[in-house]
């Protein structure tokens, strides 16, 4: 176990060196441009689950997830050597859809703040 605020510097460190080898590393097609735009470490270290945003891509999603999920072991033996880790963590990816959530919650209240026609 780690305390709070390094485990926050390690989650920072590891989204830039993911967000680096993502971009220049990843050969496959499945893979375009993606925004990093989270890191959560387990407790025990053993695993994070990385937040990804396609960004500017015609793929789905779920083919981007697929396409770093396939480059996983890749990543975690280069994440662990550049950040000195004995044991790098397992990388679980995840599409973030916090974005899709929060326009979707802006569409509703401001539908509802929209004055009604009265007849």
């Amino acid at each position: 176990m780690i305390a709070g605020s390094r485990q926050r510097k390690l989650e920072a460190e590891l989204q830039r060196a993911l967000a680096e080898l993502v971009g220049r590393e990843v050969k496959d097609p499945r893979v375009g441009p993606v925004t990093i735009t989270a890191v959560a470490l387990a407790p025990d270290l053993a695993t994070a689950r990385v937040y990804v945003v396609p960004f500017a891509s015609r793929r789905e999603p779920q083919e981007v997830v697929a396409g770093l999920t396939r480059a996983g072991g890749f990543l975690r033996g280069q994440v662990g050597r550049r950040l000195g880790l004995r044991r790098a963590p397992r990388l679980e990816f995840l599409f973030d859809d916090t974005f899709d959530q929060a326009d979707r919650l802006s569409s509703l209240i401001g539908g509802a703040l929209e004055p009604r026609k009265v007849e």
